[in-house]
């Protein structure tokens, strides 16, 4: 079955394509979801939500670009309705409660695994972690970024400067 037979029958609500796009999509949703929430639970629960609105919503999907890419705005979007709710989106942590200083140089993170940094990034402090998805990871502006959290672009600015900063600081005690 092929992307477009497969969207036609989730349309359909037929169950055996339902399945089949949940199979597909599932572990690379499951991914981004863990991305801005810690907990493993809670990445499950946001994606069983997420393929709730995809199957309420797969109809509006126009066909205009990356079908994947459609399915990761709205867990992305899921992500961050469930932050919202929990009121625990934490944009201003003082600069003392961080134990690493801003810097804007480049560091990579060649000798790293895929898991390893999937951890590193869910140890960053929610703000930083939901603008340097966002950002760094998803690909939004922080003036897009802005809009979405309600914050200023200088705010997205620094947290995603932040955010960069502990992570190099992470790494560079792991090597």
């Amino acid at each position: 079955m092929d992307e477009q037979e497969l969207i036609q029958g989730c349309v359909a609500a037929r169950p055996k394509a339902q399945k089949a796009l949940f199979d597909i999509y599932a572990p690379k949703l499951y991914v981004v979801c863990l991305r801005y929430l810690k907990d493993q639970m809670r990445a499950q629960d946001i994606l069983q939500d997420t393929f709730v609105k995809i199957f309420a919503n797969i109809g509006h999907y126009k066909s205009e670009g990356s079908f994947e890419g459609w399915l990761k705005r709205i867990a992305v979007n899921t992500c961050l309705d469930q932050l919202r709710k929990d009121k625990k989106l934490l944009m201003d942590v003082s600069i003392d409660d961080v134990s690493h200083k801003l810097s804007t140089d480049s560091f990579s993170a060649e000798k790293l695994m895929a898991d390893d940094l999937l951890k590193l990034i869910q140890a960053l402090p929610e703000g930083y972690r939901t603008v340097f998805n966002l950002f760094a990871i998803e690909g939004y502006s922080h003036q897009e970024i802005a809009q979405q959290l309600g914050i200023s672009e200088s705010t997205s600015k620094t947290q995603y400067l932040r955010a960069r900063a502990y992570l190099k600081d992470r790494i560079e005690n792991i090597e």
